[in-house]
């Protein structure tokens, strides 16, 4: 889900019957939220994304909504909530919702199909009473730091939006140069403690980003050369499985619903894809991460430098090599 830890590697309507609004908790358990941790409507975000989304695009039931939509903690304290689409340019749209007495986490995505090469579209937001951590991101699919034809293509005329979100989100502290390669100069990553303002201001920014994106896959061209539309397909493929090895919200998630059922909301629903999109594993990827031995390290796996600091200058040129 990319949340709890700094290696980061978290009313509209189709024409079908489903809604398109998220589910609403049981008023019972929202107000046991409420009562214990400073309450944050991420299904506000959920809905305007929709809404914004149907603008642009016919949203469709992913096939995942029928299994993924909602599910209660072990304990009964806490509350799951999922929804799932695709459209014309996009593969997967799915969100989660948990609410918990002490938690509140907003994992939202957006993948664009293979034929479009298009950044990511990444909201991982997790809030306790007195902490928030925040990642917001178009998450490039091709390399930004060796190359600067992917920069210059869809983030060079963004600077400005990155500059002025920075302001208000001051860099949130280590980052490893793996994970680095994952994210664009626009990158939100802040941890800030609970405050209506600082909501409003994030806020704000989703709806930013959200809407850039959005122009973004509107104007993307389908691509018809099979070698390019392969190299969508395995750089997505390579972020599903970065993602799915190395995300912290593994963690919350096994608490919560066990190891079983983290791994199966892991692999089949946040990043769908890792065992369809194609068959290079984790080790294949990142065969660095391996020991002597072939085993890979479960340690945080940190490979390489971390970055304390925003590693672009306000031109959006990379600092860290």
């Amino acid at each position: 889900m990319g949340f709890g830890g700094s290696s980061f590697s978290f009313s509209s309507s189709s024409s079908s019957s489903f809604s398109l609004k998220h589910t609403v908790l049981p008023l019972k358990r929202r107000n046991c939220c409420l009562q214990t941790c400073f309450s944050v409507p991420y299904h506000k975000f959920v809905d305007f994304a929709l809404d914004e989304t149907n603008l642009h695009t016919h949203l469709l039931p992913s096939p995942l909504q029928e299994k993924y939509n909602s599910m209660n903690s072990t304990d009964g304290k806490g509350a799951l909530n999922m929804l799932s689409f695709e459209a014309a340019k996009i593969r997967l749209l799915r969100s989660l919702i948990i609410e918990t007495e002490k938690m509140q986490v907003l994992d939202f995505a957006v993948f664009p199909k293979a034929e479009y090469d298009v950044p990511i579209f990444c909201a991982n937001f997790f809030t306790s009473a007195k902490t928030n951590i925040i990642v917001l991101d178009l998450n490039p699919l091709h390399d930004i730091i060796n190359h600067d034809d992917y920069k210059e293509k869809y983030f060079k005329s963004l600077i400005p939006l990155g500059l002025k979100y920075a302001e208000h989100f001051p860099w949130g502290g280590k980052l490893t140069s793996e994970s680095i390669k994952f994210f664009s100069p626009i990158v939100i990553w802040t941890r800030f403690t609970s405050s209506p303002q600082k909501y409003d201001i994030l806020y704000s920014a989703f709806r930013d980003y959200y809407k850039v994106w959005l122009e973004l896959i509107d104007t993307a061209v389908e691509e018809t050369d099979e070698y390019q539309i392969s190299r969508n397909l395995e750089a997505q493929h390579r972020y599903l499985a970065w993602r799915t090895e190395k995300d912290p919200g593994h963690g919350v998630l096994k608490k919560l619903i066990g190891d079983t059922l983290a791994k199966d909301l892991l692999r089949s629903f946040l990043f769908n894809g890792v065992d369809e999109l194609g068959s290079k594993t984790f080790n294949d990827y990142f065969s660095h991460y391996l020991d002597e031995e072939g085993t890979l390290n479960k340690k945080g796996g940190v490979v390489g430098k971390s970055f304390e600091n925003r590693p672009w200058d306000a031109t959006g040129n990379f600092l860290g090599q």
